[in-house]
């Protein structure tokens, strides 16, 4: 996120960019400067003063303003809202960012066909400022070298004849129970897996995961998540069993398993315990 303010554009600023302005100056607080405006400016909505207000924003002071007056000194961030028609432009320096929202300003409708419309254009639009604030300071992560997927499949060979088809390459390697794709251009590893018998649908992820460099770089990507309060499930280790990975397992905030390994090198291996049980890394985790 700019350290300068935000601008909401769109026609008549009206509808769609005074909801911005609205539900983005309660979300920011003072943490960042919010300002609207349109090209051919005409007024503030009713609707639009409605459905802010059902959620305690006070709208009292907004009203319609032409691109031409607003503060360009103070805008790090353009975000128009058109998606039927022509936007305004805006000549000055700053990030652009393009969010069509449908414009919810229709005559000829009930009263609460027309709230409902405004209610629809309000959520989408507090929806995108809430990622746009979750990702504005991503504190720091691990370097990722390839990405990593694993999904339970109910007849092993064709999903691999489908996958090979889809990624354009053959399977690195496989067994009775999983298939390995590695696509280097991509920088990716994807694997499918048996179903053991698990009901199969939509959500057949098993986990996702990324590449790290060696075994230091697992043991910095525990700390740096723990530093962002990210769920650890499985502390840093070094497992022997099956493929010999320095690894680390967190959960994503749905509780999706994220896996975050390296490979070993020769010497590594070399370190292979009789018992194949894991090797902790991190003392005390």
């Amino acid at each position: 996120m700019s350290a300068k303010g935000l601008l909401f554009l769109c026609v008549r600023n009206s509808a769609r960019s005074q909801l911005a302005e609205g539900l983005a100056r309660a979300l920011f607080g003072d943490r960042l400067g919010v300002q609207s405006a349109g090209s051919d400016p005409s007024h503030v909505n009713p609707f639009a003063r409605e459905v802010l207000a059902e959620l305690g924003i006070e709208t009292t002071g907004h009203r319609s303003k032409s691109v031409d007056d607003i503060d360009r000194d103070a805008v790090g961030t353009v975000i128009t809202l058109c998606a039927e028609e022509v936007c305004p432009a805006y000549l000055g320096a700053a990030q652009r960012l393009h969010w069509p929202i449908a414009d919810p300003a229709v005559e000829g409708l009930t009263r609460e066909e027309s709230l409902e419309r405004f209610r629809r254009a309000r959520d989408e639009i507090r929806a995108r400022l809430q990622v746009f604030d979750a990702v504005a300071s991503v504190p720091e992560g691990p370097r990722a070298s390839e990405f990593h997927a694993s999904v339970r499949v109910r007849d092993l060979a064709a999903s691999a004849r489908f996958y090979a088809w889809l990624l354009g390459v053959q399977p690195k390697e496989w067994t009775h129970r999983y298939v390995t794709f590695v696509s280097a251009e991509l920088r990716t590893n994807f694997v499918i897996l048996v179903s053991d018998g698990k009901e199969l649908h939509h959500d057949t992820l098993y986990h996702l995961g990324i590449c790290v460099a060696d075994r230091a770089a697992v043991i910095g990507a525990y700390h740096l998540a723990r530093s962002a309060a990210v769920t650890v499930v499985k502390p840093p280790r070094t497992t022997w069993r099956g493929t010999p990975l320095h690894e680390l397992w967190l959960e994503d905030p749905d509780g999706n398993a994220i896996e975050i390994y390296a490979r070993l090198t020769d010497a590594e291996l070399a370190e292979r315990p009789a018992n194949l049980e894991p090797t902790f890394l991190v003392a005390g985790a």
